[in-house]
């Protein structure tokens, strides 16, 4: 029996079946805590257990707790729906003398929904009586409205007076808040309130309460309700009661993405003595219809999650030595920001600066930019139009205005819009321009001539914003996608050089009534008006849109085609009628793929195959800028019989960013996991085509590659992914695949074969991971035939033997030292020669700066990417005879260097989304992480006095999933080291770690409970 508990109520816990539930628990009585719903799955014994632990640790006198005790005593006779109810009274009042609090209707462990109607509680009766035994509470709503707050005034006092924390967190949207309800919120109740001042792109609905309780029973609603009196009272609102005994999934969702958003820079603490003017000027720019958020002067411009991925990757590539960069990401993703913050970290305006672009207004939206960003109100002079600097050190100038001007005396140049760079103009600036930093900004680096602006810098981009990453950060107009079987067959058109011979299309699609009526009648059913519309068709040839022109006009749609033969004043004039719906359409040949601006197109006919993802990317891209009253980009793709060559899965892969074998899953299942907005609807026809298709080049096979591999010709593998299209899952996704065997089979030439060559060239994909060039550098040196010893290397590199060898072989491969190992390697080229291609590939495309720990002894970089065996060795637990394999735990603890290395995996299930487990471990923002320990760990025990009291060296290494493309375990990142800051619980324990180095951003994105 557990020391401290009255033999009485033991034998009746004894007898209402909880002795094997108690004994379980510590044997000190008076830190009973309530026990974990998996291991006490009725809700009796759950309530019983935190009953008494209250009782025996009240602060009360002893007749207090035996009252309690009691009580207890006595509905454990009853044991019936009555007694819970009264059990969870007992539990969520306070047990300190003389405190009984009014509980809300509902029981604390129900769910209900509540829509304001007769004979239900109304919500604000319900927060009242939340509010009164709550120890925390926590308010996500858009509006903040005096008359809903005064509801709550006495429970908000109380709250305050009993020294309960509440957050809320609010917004600037529709001009709704009333700044005198929030100053009040933080003077009188002394809430914390974080603020996103909204612009017209993110919009912030949400409208939800929690509240939080030290015994364990949260509760929360979730649904339509405001801070306003409508909300509380009589309005027709509709709310979910959630609590953390029925839905503990719910709640502690709830919990992650509320601290997330509460620790992200987009909602910013609100000082009314400070922020009070701010916030009237935001919320009467967004009353008058919207506010961008640079012209609200008094905020610190901070990037975005996009915005600081792009700085992160232009820090990288200066770290590497590249001083020309270009960054590429679509119209509206704040490139000209992005450009300013980046300027900013360079030194700001102690550095000269040009910024180029071809139009003044481009050029003053820049400055104004600037001046945000620097907050300087006199940052920048214009060269343009006549305007002319005097001092010549900060200057926004033309291209047109640049001919006669030294351009050798700048620090920083920014040539924006610079898919124009081949234009003569462009081209005699790039010859002049000698400047420290070249940054060139452009959402189209194809142009319509064939030439790539890549070219400019050495064919590399240093980031590139996706279409999946604008979209999910709410930068792009949502799109709604509807493949049509269409009923064309294309089985027989002509296949040359990796896409349909355009002539044969060319006869199949023009002059096609049938087709015709299709196009049509999809539109009529998909689009409201389809007079009214703003559309761009996409077509294969000059007579195919003068055809499809015709047929939509004498149709009753009003169209034009538009193609390169097209005079320019007539391109102007057609683009003119579109916006003032003087016709509904434009049939076009490739003409707007890239670097014309109609953010008015609400509508994009695909109305020819298209095999590139980058060419359907660009021609969905010119329909997907934001404009008023378009709320959605209607997509309609028109979808015959293909040849097996054709590959549908480039462009779904680029639409959702799946894997190839995840994509058979997303089609199955209707898309679930696209941004917010967006759908993509295949009709039945078109699904069975595309799936197939699908999965035909899944079931390609091994023979299929090596022909098309033999077809290329003697490639290196990045030229024959570049020319061919595949990706590197295509050639190592099968196991134990490799480069080497791959080309030996098609009769290309390679190094001479080792001993032990088919065994090591299956595990050279183990390298692929190496994203750190000295990393790489130091494991190809130690695979050279005229390599060192192991007694000849520092410190440092013994180390990183440790780790080359267990990468490759966690058992150890039979080897009686690292030094075996070492030899076996050095007698076999094509394996070294493969290895160092795979790890100088993943070091150039990675877009982190590695860093250094700090931890003697210890041979890993923060940020860098890493296989299990190779941390275990990198933190000295492998040490040459223990063996990396079969060693799955989460943690490992390193004796010889003192290191706690945490392996995380964000998704814990091998599916998309696992709701019971996703919300354990996730970061809350760039610098704190949420974590939970193993079951058993207790806060007493010395694994977790290590954690808590810091005093062994904490890794943190995190992974989306636990499987990649290749096939195997995925690699980890490491965020590096991090202490303990706060903590809950215990069995596990719950830990929020503050890491000594931000995490990069695409790491904080793989959790999808960032604020975007």
């Amino acid at each position: 029996m557990p020391g401290g508990v009255d033999e009485g109520l033991y034998e009746s816990l004894r007898t209402a079946g909880l002795e094997r539930r108690l004994e379980a628990l510590p044997d000190d009585a008076a830190v009973f805590r309530p026990l974990d719903a998996a291991a006490a799955p009725d809700v009796l014994a759950r309530h019983v257990a935190e009953v008494v632990r209250r009782a025996l640790s009240a602060n009360g006198d002893d007749t207090r707790r035996r009252d309690v005790v009691n009580q207890v005593l006595t509905l454990l006779q009853a044991q019936d729906d009555d007694a819970i109810t009264k059990l969870e009274q007992l539990l969520a009042i306070s047990v300190s003398p003389g405190v009984y609090k009014v509980r809300p209707a509902m029981p604390l462990s129900d769910t209900a929904l509540l829509t304001n109607t007769k004979d239900e509680p109304s919500l604000g009766a319900e927060l009242q009586a939340e509010i009164a035994s709550a120890d925390r509470v926590d308010l996500l709503c858009a509006f903040v409205k005096w008359h809903g707050m005064r509801l709550l005034t006495d429970q908000l006092d109380d709250l305050k007076a009993r020294g309960k924390p509440l957050r809320v967190i609010t917004t600037t949207y529709l001009g709704g808040t009333e700044r005198r309800a929030v100053d009040e919120l933080i003077r009188r109740y002394g809430a914390e309130v974080r603020i996103r001042y909204e612009s017209d792109a993110t919009r912030l609905h949400a409208k939800a309460w929690l509240f939080r309780r030290d015994s364990g029973f949260d509760t929360g609603y979730v649904g339509s309700s405001n801070l306003s009196k409508s909300a509380l009272v009589d309005g027709l609102e509709w709310n979910v009661r959630i609590s953390s005994v029925a839905t503990p999934a719910l709640v502690r969702k709830f919990e992650a993405t509320f601290d997330t958003y509460w620790n992200s820079p987009d909602f910013r603490a609100y000082d009314p003595n400070r922020d009070a003017d701010l916030l009237d000027r935001a919320l009467g720019a967004q009353a008058g219809g919207g506010a961008n958020i640079l012209e609200l002067s008094g905020l610190e411009v901070l990037p975005r999650p996009h915005q600081e991925h792009i700085l992160e990757a232009l820090e990288a590539e200066r770290f590497r030595g590249h001083h020309r960069n270009l960054v590429v990401a679509a119209t509206g993703t704040g490139k000209t920001v992005v450009a300013a913050l980046d300027y900013r970290r360079l030194g700001g305006a102690d550095k000269s600066l040009l910024f180029v672009a071809h139009r003044k207004e481009l050029l003053e939206q820049a400055r104004r930019t600037y001046r945000e960003v620097l907050g300087n109100g006199t940052f920048g002079e214009f060269l343009v139009g006549g305007q002319r600097p005097t001092q010549w050190k900060h200057v926004f100038a033309s291209v047109q205005s640049l001919r006669d001007v030294d351009l050798r005396q700048y620090d920083v140049a920014v040539i924006d819009e610079f898919h124009h760079a081949e234009a003569p103009s462009y081209r005699s600036l790039l010859d002049r321009l000698d400047c420290t930093e070249l940054l060139g900004l452009t959402a189209t680096p194809g142009r319509a001539d064939g030439v790539d602006v890549r070219s400019f810098f050495e064919d590399r981009v240093a980031v590139e914003i996706d279409l999946g990453e604008a979209l999910e950060q709410d930068l792009l107009c949502p799109f709604h996608y509807f493949g049509i079987h269409d009923e064309v067959p294309l089985n027989n058109v002509e296949w040359k050089r990796g896409s349909y011979d355009t002539d044969a299309l060319d006869r199949v699609y023009t002059g096609n009534d049938a087709r015709t009526r299709i196009v049509l009648n999809a539109l009529r059913d998909r689009v409201t008006d389809v007079g009214r519309m703003r559309a761009l068709g996409f077509c294969v040839s000059v007579s195919h849109a003068r055809y499809m022109a015709e047929a939509f006009t004498t149709a009753g749609v009003p169209a034009r085609a538009v193609t390169g033969e097209t005079a320019a004043h007539d391109r102007a004039s057609a683009a003119a009628d579109l916006r003032d719906h003087n016709v509904a359409v434009l049939f076009t040949v490739d003409l707007y793929n890239e670097g014309v601006d109609l953010p008015f197109v609400d509508t994009v006919l695909f109305l020819r195959p298209t095999q590139s993802a980058t060419i359907f990317l660009q021609q969905l891209g010119r329909g997907l800028r934001r404009a008023q009253d378009k709320a959605v980009l209607t997509v309609l793709d028109f979808i015959g019989q293909h040849r097996r060559e054709f590959r549908f899965d480039v462009r779904y892969r680029a639409l959702t960013g799946s894997s190839r074998k995840g994509l058979v899953d997303d089609i199955k299942h209707g898309f679930p996991f696209l941004p917010s907005g967006c759908r993509l609807i295949l009709d039945r026809v078109a699904q069975e085509v595309v799936l197939e298709n699908v999965n035909q080049g899944l079931r390609g096979g091994r023979k299929a590659l090596v022909d098309d591999i033999r077809s290329h010709g003697d490639l290196s593998l990045l030229g024959y992914l570049r020319e061919s299209g595949h990706e590197m899952p295509d050639v190592y996704g099968r196991p134990g695949e490799s480069w080497t065997a791959l080309r030996r089979d098609a009769g290309l030439p390679t190094d001479a074969a080792g001993p032990r060559e088919a065994e090591l060239l299956k595990r050279v994909s183990s390298l692929v991971h190496v994203d750190d060039l000295e990393r790489a550098s130091t494991y190809m040196r130690l695979m050279l035939p005229s390599g060192p010893r192991l007694a000849d290397l520092p410190a440092s590199e013994r180390v990183m033997a440790h780790m080359l060898v267990y990468t490759i072989w966690p058992d150890l491969g039979g080897h009686a030292s690292i030094d075996d190992a070492l030899d076996t390697l050095r007698q076999h080229p094509s394996f070294v020669r493969e290895a160092w291609m795979l790890m100088r590939l993943g070091a150039d495309e990675a877009r982190v700066v590695p860093g250094d720990l700090g931890i003697p002894g210890v041979e890993l970089r923060s940020h860098c990417t890493y296989r299990r065996d190779e941390i275990l060795a990198g933190i000295g637990w492998a040490d040459g005879v223990r063996k990396t394999r079969g060693q799955a735990a989460g943690v490992v603890y390193s004796e010889t260097t003192n290191v706690d290395a945490l392996l995380v995996t964000l998704r814990k299930e091998d599916k998309e989304f696992a709701p019971t487990t996703r919300y354990r471990d996730y970061p809350i923002s760039a610098d704190l992480f949420h974590w939970e320990s193993q079951n058993s760990t207790t806060t007493t025990s010395a694994v977790g006095r290590r954690y808590l009291e810091g005093t062994s060296h904490a890794l943190l290494f995190t992974r989306a999933a636990r499987n990649d493309e290749l096939g195997g375990g995925a690699p980890f990142i490491c965020l590096g080291t991090a202490t303990a800051v706060e903590h809950q619980g215990e069995r596990p324990i719950s830990v929020t770690w503050r890491l000594d180095r931000a995490m990069p951003q695409h790491v904080l994105q793989m959790s999808a409970l960032d604020a975007a």
